[in-house]
């Protein structure tokens, strides 16, 4: 079978997904990218979509596809686990005269996704005509390794200069000569020469990338990429791989630079689709091949973030790493009740713990007047038991208590409460967590103060 390879301009076109899971995302991430109108139809969706949605990146009808659905778009993915309704969408869709792909369903497919090597305005697609998707994978390993990693900012300049000269020279072979002679330079090179994001090179709208072969931890913060610092966010753009967490949102991801290869290596919940020793040789193995790695975590790296290990697998196997700290998710909690984790008449000191290790397992008396701000990371959905060490090494009933859960997101919520009410309170979304003491109702306002005894929840 022979192919015509096409790039398709589908800015503002409407197009139609449907299915959300796993691998409906794998294509959203792909054709959110070209500023195609996406709408997506799916009983249940990811998080992740959802999230999308709620952004307004796509819009997402929470039902069962039907072919009505079909009417006025310019392209249709099918991305279901269920073969009949792939069947459905593209027989409905052929009918109609519309491009449809029904993803790992070749003979079921107008055109295939090619894996795309990107730099800016150049990209160069690899298809295999659905023979192989991991051939094409790999083959896009390989060229991505050894292509130039300035390409994109050299052709948005290269493409200035074309303009300019086609408005001021005549038409002509010596026109053509010199268009041919600015496009001359290396294309392929060591990842020793690569470029090194020098001042000289930098140009309006691109980020330099970094030179590849060493690994960076980096700290994501806790979800609003605002809140990312200025060397997080250059590396996230720079990129060659990234690995992240499970609670990185899309928001951050989208950061990227498109030819980024990015792996979600989360493990979250108890559910381990990777163990630490598998992200360990991923990190190994992308470094030893001179790319730049961003091992990207949630909050701040070094944070129960098994940073610890990953920094002695690298140290092992002779890797060049560096730690980018971030803004660890019980700053962003502490904003969002607000109250200072410290109070000099109230909180010297502040302890972070886990759910796991949050309880007291010596039960020491406490002071009358706990001088320390609890943070609690991951402290599970029943607090009760929690509540009930802590009661037992002596705190009171009336400490002051907050849960924040998706704190600085566009999810956000508080609730509030005290320590004798603590097991009471409405299971909250994860990521959550747990700010306990007295800075939490010394320096609210007088509204909150009135309301300890009964847990409010707000929604921002």
């Amino acid at each position: 079978m022979s192919l015509l390879p096409i790039f398709l301009k589908l800015d503002g076109q409407p197009g139609l997904l449907v299915g959300a899971g796993n691998v409906a995302l794998e294509k959203i991430t792909s054709l959110l990218i070209t500023g195609v109108r996406l709408r997506v139809i799916a009983p249940e969706a990811k998080a992740e979509i959802r999230e999308l949605a709620d952004e307004g990146q796509l819009e997402w009808i929470q039902r069962r596809f039907e072919p009505a659905d079909l009417h006025g778009n310019f392209v249709v993915i099918a991305a279901t686990d269920d073969p009949e309704v792939n069947a459905t969408v593209y027989r409905e869709s052929v009918k109609r005269g519309i491009l449809v792909n029904s993803v790992d369903d070749p003979p079921h497919c107008d055109f295939y996704f090619g894996s795309v090597v990107r730099r800016g305005d150049l990209q160069i697609a690899i298809s295999t005509a659905g023979e192989s998707p991991a051939v094409a994978q790999r083959l896009k390993r390989e060229i991505d390794g050894q292509l130039a990693a300035d390409l994109g900012p050299w052709l948005k300049n290269l493409g200035r200069f074309r303009r300019e000269i086609l408005t001021t020279h005549p038409a002509g072979e010596e026109r053509k000569a010199l268009l041919h002679q600015l496009a001359e330079r290396k294309f392929f090179e060591s990842s020793s020469d690569a470029w090194r994001g020098s001042a000289d090179s930098t140009l309006i709208g691109e980020t330099p990338r970094d030179v590849g072969g060493k690994v960076f931890l980096v700290g994501a913060g806790p979800g609003d990429p605002d809140l990312l610092t200025v060397k997080a966010l250059r590396l996230i753009q720079s990129a060659d791989v990234i690995l992240h967490d499970d609670l990185v949102p899309v928001a951050v991801l989208k950061l990227s630079h498109p030819s980024a290869e990015i792996v979600n290596v989360g493990k979250r919940c108890g559910t381990k689709n990777i163990t630490q020793e598998e992200i360990h040789a991923l990190m190994i193995e992308h470094a030893g091949t001179g790319r730049c790695v961003v091992r990207l975590k949630s909050g701040d790296p070094l944070i129960f973030g098994r940073a610890a290990e990953e920094m002695s697998a690298l140290n092992e196997a002779g890797v060049e790493f560096e730690v980018v700290p971030g803004i660890t998710a019980a700053f962003a909690a502490a904003a969002a009740i607000p109250c200072s984790l410290t109070d000099r008449n109230a909180a010297s000191n502040v302890i972070f713990s886990t759910g796991h290790h949050a309880q007291s397992h010596n039960h020491s008396p406490v002071p009358e007047l706990e001088d320390a701000t609890r943070i609690v990371y991951m402290p599970g959905r029943d607090l009760s038991l929690l509540a009930l060490e802590w009661l037992q090494d002596g705190l009171p009933a009336d400490f002051p208590c907050a849960i924040v859960s998706y704190a600085a997101q566009p999810r956000q919520q508080v609730q509030r409460t005290t320590l004798g009410e603590l097991g009471k309170v409405t299971p909250t979304e994860s990521p959550s967590l747990l700010i306990a003491g007295w800075a939490v109702r010394d320096t609210s306002n007088a509204r909150m103060c009135e309301t300890l005894s009964e847990p409010l929840t707000s929604q921002w």
